[in-house]
């Protein structure tokens, strides 16, 4: 009976991480994989090109910080989880630049690290008023 237990437990542990864990860290991946390309499309228009490129920025780390949120509230809960959901998104985001500061034809930039900040602030406040008003 008790390796029945363990089994069942195992198996629930990789449940867990396939569900909760691994949809934050797949999306890591492909902002890595992003960050690696020397060339991006552009739009024809300089401004729009900076524009939607900005809002990109901004949108990905609003996925990512919901994503950690997601993985981390079932273990911490309530606020700690959207402030360390918030932190590891900050950190990751600084990491990408510093990333990008060595593939060729890209450059680190410490206004995509404040975007990507607003980005992942704009998702735990959007959490913050969800949770509350489920209450």
């Amino acid at each position: 009976m008790s390796r029945l237990r363990k089994w069942g437990g195992i198996r629930q542990l990789g449940c867990e991480f396939v569900r909760y864990t691994l949809p934050p860290l797949a999306w890591m991946l492909l902002i890595y994989v992003l960050s690696a390309q020397p060339t991006l499309p552009h739009a024809p228009d300089p401004l729009w090109d900076l524009l939607l490129k900005k809002v990109a920025h901004m949108a990905a780390y609003t996925v990512l910080c919901v994503l950690l949120w997601r993985a981390l509230k079932r273990r911490v809960g309530g606020l700690g989880a959207l402030g360390a959901a918030w932190l590891l998104t900050a950190l990751y985001a600084l990491s990408d630049e510093f990333h990008q500061a060595y593939v060729p034809g890209r450059h680190g930039n410490v206004l995509d690290v404040a975007i990507d900040g607003v980005g992942a602030l704009l998702a735990v406040l959007g959490l913050w008023w969800m949770t509350r008003a489920r209450k």
